[in-house]
């Protein structure tokens, strides 16, 4: 999972305080985001994501169009 990406843009994601030690998690859920990202690192599809750990595929599906749209937007360069 790219660390530059800006997670407080997507509305599928929250960083709480004092939930998972404030990691990026699926809104009102504790499954780090970082999961969907091993977890399919390792092989898992999505449905395999969805029945291990009791979410919808499309806070999956969410999670990864915002990195997908996020990876493929143009990055600034400083001259």
């Amino acid at each position: 999972m790219p660390a530059a990406l800006d997670w407080s843009q997507c509305p599928a994601v929250e960083s709480v305080p004092g939930r998972c030690s404030g990691a990026w998690v699926l809104r009102d859920t504790r499954m780090p985001i970082s999961i969907i990202f091993e977890s399919l690192e390792y092989g898992s599809t999505i449905e395999d994501i969805v029945e291990d750990y009791s979410v919808t595929p499309q806070q999956i599906q969410d999670v990864l169009e915002f990195a997908a749209r996020s990876a493929a937007a143009p990055v600034p360069v400083s001259v």
